[in-house]
């Protein structure tokens, strides 16, 4: 089984995300920053203060046909608006995404809140938005195990990357989580752009749970990206002794964030 993790910049590089994706082979696809715009396709633009960016109207519909066979799983942290490319105003739904190949058979999925709760903004904020977290039960057919894959986008902070009280309550929150749902004998995967530093004490509430991080101090970040600090995205593994193989993608670039790849 092959799970792939990737922050998708709203689309922004659309063109080469959804080319690699059929490409990929990833039997799961873990998306963070996914659009849903109703009715509406093609471009928009968001703004909150500090940054503005094209972003996919519906990339959550622009994924579903690029992955026609895959099944769809997706949560909203919070709405707001974004402009068309004719200054029309639209609400627009941002949150995380988890597709499913149709091999595989989804026998659970579950979600909660890790920091906030859902907010339906009037102006998209610079700071404390909410995030989720989401967790979808496979079973691999090959080994007959049950994989729980949780993903979710940890809280932004333009101070940085550094811990704080919300960090750490988001941990929490993503601990009660995989402790309410795995089983005895499970795999629990735990990935996404989790916008931590390397040393953050998250890895040791997560390593509570006998989760191992994978990705350490790599660089996750792609040439899009011009800050220094070069670490976001994570994934951690429950049983180690299970992963065949593990890559953080440096090239074909899809967004702002390395691709981070694990085969079971």
């Amino acid at each position: 089984m092959r799970i792939a993790s990737v922050n998708a910049w709203g689309g922004a590089m659309a063109d080469e995300l959804l080319r690699w994706l059929p490409a990929s082979g990833a039997d799961v696809v873990c998306l963070q920053e996914v659009t849903r715009t109703p009715g509406l396709s093609g471009w928009t633009h968001f703004a909150d203060g500090e940054r503005s960016l094209p972003q996919r109207a519906d990339l959550l519909a622009d994924v579903r046909a690029a992955l026609p066979r895959h099944q769809a799983i997706f949560v909203t942290s919070d709405s707001g608006p974004v402009r068309d490319d004719a200054g029309g105003c639209h609400r627009q739904d941002f949150g995380v995404a988890t597709f499913v190949g149709e091999d595989l058979p989804v026998v659970g999925v579950d979600s909660a809140f890790v920091h906030g709760r859902f907010a339906d903004h009037v102006r998209w904020p610079l700071t404390d938005r909410p995030r989720a977290a989401l967790a979808v039960r496979t079973v691999d057919r090959a080994g007959g195990r049950s994989v729980w894959v949780v993903q979710m986008h940890g809280l932004r902070d333009p101070a940085g990357k550094g811990d704080t009280p919300a960090r750490r309550r988001q941990a929490e929150r993503l601990a009660e989580l995989v402790r309410r749902i795995r089983g005895a004998g499970d795999l629990v995967v735990v990935c996404g752009d989790l916008n931590l530093l390397p040393d953050s004490e998250t890895f040791g509430v997560l390593a509570g749970l006998g989760l191992t991080d994978l990705v350490g101090t790599a660089d996750t970040r792609t040439s899009r990206y011009r800050k220094p600090v070069r670490h976001a995205g994570y994934l951690l593994v429950s049983d180690v002794s299970a992963v065949a193989r593990f890559e953080v993608m440096a090239e074909p670039e899809v967004s702002d964030h390395r691709a981070l790849i694990l085969d079971i």
